[in-house]
């Protein structure tokens, strides 16, 4: 196989593998975890090495999982003392088991290929020479076949136990009720992230496995409230990511992980800016929207309580209610295009149907404190602000 085929075939696939647990650690608010475990994984690869003396042994895989395991055991036991949050638990847990496997290379391994450099960015390019050979035949680079098992593993487990992490991720007190365990599917959770960062960690190192974990999931978070497609969303747009950080590499002569990196960030910008319903754009825009709808219905109520012809000229908006033009011919135009009002010699009066909408916004606003009045909105507002 071509090797830059097999390039973006080992990155696609691992952005692929990494997005699952990415949607669960961003839902439940622990995408921080995800840097802790890519970190403290180390000393596991590095006991492993020391055991097996050899890169590739499946050791170095469950020896870096259970580091992972006792690094979210350990953030846990510091944050349930009450004493500090989970932000700062995870920041003293993650950097002291990076530091002890850093000192573990410096001291021990510095004839190997185990450098600090190496386990941060990893390097793409040269996974494809990594071949697994099987009695003299080529089966294809080792990093891919590895990362496919562990992605098999977890779709397979995600079939098997989607409704129990759906349930222990958006209630988990039906979840307890319903006698699933929360904590088993925590760290079962924590078990698939450990074992997918540890996959990875060889071909793209510690940095691009974090970005590949949370970037697409929270890009997929800004699109839908729906699991099941925000978790194919995120799959593609990891695997997109993956394809089109490689093809940047190749325009641009950089690292291809640094260039994943990019892409992803570029994208989850695009998304945040532009999304239908949670960018910033479309927040902006509903904010002002809803900035002259308070007006108008400020305006509305005024017009409620004046029954002088004084106090309903479209000059005296100004003077009384501290409107500047631009904002009062806003709020008029809006009114008239909804048909509230009526102008007649710079006089503004109710029509019934904006008399209707005051009273019952009275009503509203009497009767339920609490409640947005957005629903009567759309009921009577044929032109949203």
């Amino acid at each position: 196989m071509n090797p830059m085929l097999e390039i973006q075939l080992i990155a696609a696939v691992t952005a692929a593998a990494c997005a699952v647990p990415g949607v669960f650690l961003v839902l439940r608010k622990m995408a921080l975890i995800s840097d802790a475990i890519s970190h403290s994984i180390l000393p596991g690869i590095v006991i492993g090495f020391f055991i097996t003396h050899d890169l590739a042994s499946p050791w170095l895989i469950i020896l870096a999982a259970f580091s992972g395991i006792i690094t979210v055991v350990l953030v846990e036991m510091i944050q349930k003392t009450g004493l500090v949050k989970e932000d700062t638990a995870i920041g003293l847990v993650f950097p002291a088991l990076f530091s002890i496997g850093v000192i573990l290379i410096a001291q021990n391994a510095n004839d190997v290929h185990l450098d600090v450099d190496a386990v941060l960015l990893g390097d793409l390019a040269f996974a494809p020479f990594d071949r697994w050979m099987v009695d003299g035949s080529d089966w294809g680079p080792k990093g891919l076949w590895i990362i496919s098992i562990i992605l098999l593993i977890s779709l397979a487990l995600l079939v098997a136990f989607y409704k129990e992490l759906k349930l222990s991720t958006f209630d988990l007190g039906l979840s307890s009720a319903l006698g699933f365990s929360p904590v088993l599917i925590h760290y079962g959770l924590m078990s698939v992230a450990s074992v997918t960062t540890v996959a990875a960690f060889d071909a793209v190192g510690a940095i691009l496995v974090v970005a590949l974990m949370i970037a697409p999931a929270a890009t997929a978070y800004l699109l839908t409230v729906d699991l099941k497609r925000m978790l194919l969303l995120s799959v593609l747009f990891g695997i997109a990511s993956a394809i089109g950080g490689y093809w940047m590499a190749r325009l641009l002569d950089a690292s291809i992980s640094g260039s994943i990196t990019t892409v992803l960030g570029l994208l989850f910008l695009t998304v945040y800016l532009l999304a239908p319903n949670k960018g910033l754009i479309a927040v902006l825009f509903r904010q002002s929207r809803q900035r002259i709808e308070v007006s108008l219905l400020t305006f509305l109520l005024h017009l409620n309580n004046h029954d002088s012809l004084e106090e309903r000229r479209v000059a005296h908006l100004q003077e009384h209610i501290n409107w500047h033009r631009v904002r009062a011919n806003s709020v008029l135009d809006l009114a008239v295009k909804n048909n509230m009002i009526i102008i007649e010699d710079e006089v503004v009066s109710l029509t019934d149907k904006g008399l209707e909408f005051t009273e019952r916004a009275l009503d509203y606003i009497m009767t339920n404190k609490d409640e947005k009045i957005e629903d009567m909105k759309d009921d009577f507002f044929l032109f949203r602000g």
